[in-house]
Order: structure tokens, then C-alpha cells, then sequence
């Protein structure tokens, strides 16, 4: 039986970068002591108070179907979180959500972009973004941000990448893998490439709330950039809801009308009673969300401080999000091979990430989902092993 030739822009490199951590899952399965630290699930509980609130609309009732965009409690909730992340007046009527961010970046891509139209992108980048693109039938125009330049890109590179197929550019900051964060000068180059070429700005935030040392800035607040952003945020990785797949879109009114006509024939909205336990999340204060983040740096901090000094490996301190990248390219081995070799013989798993893009070529990101107990065994283990590769 024959597929759709779509299914080719499915896979891929991105794809193949999660064949050592199945590996490492199937092993756990059958009762092998791994460790691992090559997915981006923190460990944390979500917050007792947003469970209890979705409790209450499942107890209640709220298990018909809702507005498709999103019920209308969360559009005004997340319209207020916005305006106080980003300096910008921000209405409901803006906001759309999605099942996670992953599924909002989709919904972008399929309303904004069309067969043949460039979308450039500085990498490394996530690992899934050229698949959603290419579903799209839009092409993937990258960019380097190199590691001697602290996975920064050079704005000078976006420029020379517009061409008269560019559509959009796509911005995650702060980045994942890297943990960089944009500067407030380079979201400006970027704004005027966009201003003076007419294209939109994709900008995914998802990790915008988990910043340590550097300002996050949303693009969507620079001048002549509110009319052409589209804003991607989620509760993931801030409130430990990976699970609960709630995300959304912030951008023009107008776009927001498509972004419901995909909606009904792809998702008819979500569960109520999770937009209820969303509203709860976005609207109260809640405590743990603060120590999740001290927490997440502490692990970055030890992570780092264990990893110091070690024979063919450099750790780099990020500034945001919950990863940790390893420079191994003085280890003489690739990253894939590396972290297959530490799988096997140190029962740890870590992400090569070469998939990310060829500026993270020779590095391994470390995930910081796990106890500050547990992080320190793994550390200990990467230590003899990068030992045991200097004889």
C-alpha cells in the first residue's frame, strides 16, 4: 500500500535522535538500574492546587465539548500572563490553545506557510521544529549560532538567509538545548529583518519563565512586531504539566480565525476540566512554582560544579531552561558514539546533539529532570567513563 510522500518529512535526523533514549527506556523496563537524563519531563509533582481545580471541573461536569480556541476563563488567563511577560496590552481574542506547544507550533506552520516558502531558523534548534515545517511543505532556511560565540547567531546571517521564498523566521528563546538567551539587541536585528521584508516571527517561549542570570524579552513587544508574531508558550516545563498538553498561541486577532478552522477539524477543542486546572495554574499564587525553579538551577549548578575539570569534556553553564550541554569533542569520540558508549557501559542516558543542528555537533545535552541525589550518581558515572577513555 502506498503513503502520502509527507510521511518522508515526518522523520529524519530529529527522529533519530531519540534511539538511545528508547534504548535506555527499554532497559528500564526490564529492570536495568539507568539513568536517565535525555528528556525534558521534570520529575516535579504539578502543584496540589491545579489538580484540585481540575478535580473539581471533572466532578462538576466540564466534560462536554468547549469553545474550539479554548475556553474563555484560559484566553483571558493567558491574555493577562502575556501582557505581564511581555510589557504588551494583550486581549483574549489573541489567544488561541492548543494540546501543548508542539501542537500550537504545528497549527502555525500549517496557517502562515506554503509549499516552497523558506522559514529560517537559527540552530541548534529542537529537534521536531523540521518536521512541522515540513509537513507544511515549507523548507528550513538554518542559521548557525555557534558554540565559540556562546550559541549566539550572528544577525548579519539571518539577513544574508532572506531570500524571496523567506516566509517567516522561528526564534526559540531561550533555547532549547542550548539554555541560551536572546539579547534585546539581536531581537531588534531581527525585528528589522522582519519589519523590512515583511515576514512573520514564529517565537517559541516555552521556557521564557525558567530564565536564571539573563532577561527574557518577548519579540511580539519591539516596535512594528506585534501585528507580525505569533507567540508559542506553554505549562509545561513551569508548572511540571507535560502531561496535561496545554499550550498557545498569542498573535493577531485575525490569525486566530484560522487557527480555529484548523482546530475543527483537527482537535474540536480540549478537555474542559484541564482548562480549568489551567485557569488555576495562571491565576493563583502558587509557591511551588518558584521553588521548582531554584530548584532546577541548583541541579544546574551541581551538575556543572561535578562535571568541572573532567578529561575530555567542557560543561556549559546555561542561563535558562533545564538542560545542560557538554562539549566531548576533546574525547576524540562523536557525540553518538559517546553517548552510546556511556549508555552501555555507565548505565546513563544523555542526548546526543548532533540532531539539533551541526552547531551542536560533538555536544550532549543532560536533562536537569531528575533528584539532585540521582544527578550527583550520574555525574559520577560520566566520570569514569570519561576517566576510562584517557586509559
Amino acid at each position: 500500500m502506498r503513503f502520502s510522500s509527507r510521511v518522508a518529512r515526518l522523520g529524519g535526523d530529529g527522529a533519530a535522535a531519540w534511539d538511545i533514549h528508547s534504548r535506555a527506556v527499554e532497559r528500564t523496563r526490564q529492570g536495568d538500574d539507568v539513568i536517565l537524563l535525555s528528556i525534558g519531563d521534570p520529575d516535579f509533582d504539578t502543584p496540589p492546587a491545579i489538580v484540585d481545580s481540575a478535580i473539581a471541573g471533572l466532578r462538576g461536569g466540564n466534560t462536554h465539548y468547549n469553545d474550539v480556541v479554548g475556553d474563555p476563563p484560559l484566553r483571558r488567563a493567558i491574555a493577562r500572563q502575556h501582557t505581564m511577560l511581555s510589557g504588551l496590552e494583550t486581549a483574549p481574542e489573541q489567544v488561541a490553545v492548543f494540546s501543548g506547544a508542539q501542537n500550537a507550533l504545528f497549527a502555525a506552520a500549517m496557517c502562515l506557510l506554503d509549499e516552497g516558502d523558506e522559514v529560517i531558523a537559527p540552530e541548534p534548534m529542537y529537534v521536531t521544529y523540521e518536521a512541522f515545517l515540513g509537513a507544511s511543505g515549507a523548507r528550513l532556511a538554518r542559521v548557525p549560532s555557534p558554540r565559540d560565540n556562546g550559541f549566539h547567531f550572528d544577525p548579519m546571517a539571518i539577513q544574508a538567509a532572506v531570500n524571496g521564498s523567506t516566509r517567516a523566521i522561528l526564534l526559540n528563546t531561550p533555547n532549547n538545548p542550548t539554555g541560551a538567551v536572546l539579547t534585546r539587541a539581536e531581537l531588534e536585528a531581527v525585528a528589522e529583518i522582519c519589519c523590512k521584508h515583511d515576514l512573520w516571527l514564529i517565537s517559541d517561549e516555552v521556557y521564557a519563565s525558567l530564565t536564571f542570570e539573563a532577561e527574557h524579552i518577548s519579540p511580539c513587544s519591539l516596535p512594528g512586531m506585534a501585528e507580525r508574531t505569533v507567540t508559542v508558550s506553554s505549562l509545561s516545563k513551569s508548572h511540571a504539566m507535560t502531561g496535561w498538553r496545554v499550550g498557545w498561541t498569542v498573535s493577531p486577532p485575525e490569525l486566530v480565525e484560522h487557527f480555529e478552522n484548523l482546530a475543527l477539524c483537527m482537535l474540536y477543542g480540549g478537555p474542559g476540566f484541564v482548562h480549568d486546572g489551567a485557569v488555576a495554574a495562571l491565576t493563583l499564587d502558587l509557591p511551588e512554582v518558584a521553588a521548582m525553579k531554584a530548584e532546577i538551577r541548583a541541579r544546574r549548578d551541581l551538575v556543572c560544579g561535578l562535571l568541572a575539570n573532567l578529561p575530555g569534556l567542557e560543561c556549559l553553564l546555561p542561563d535558562a531552561g533545564m538542560f545542560v550541554m557538554v562539549d566531548i569533542r576533546a574525547s576524540g569520540l562523536s557525540a553518538h558514539d559517546y553517548a552510546s558508549r556511556l549508555l552501555d557501559e555507565q548505565a546513563v542516558s544523555v542526548l546526543p546533539a548532533d540532531a539539533f543542528g551541526p552547531s551542536a555537533q560533538g555536544h550532549l545535552r543532560l536533562g536537569l529532570c531528575t533528584s539532585q541525589e540521582t544527578l550527583r550518581a550520574a555525574c559520577e558515572r560520566i566520570a569514569t567513563f570519561a576517566l576510562s577513555l584517557q586509559g
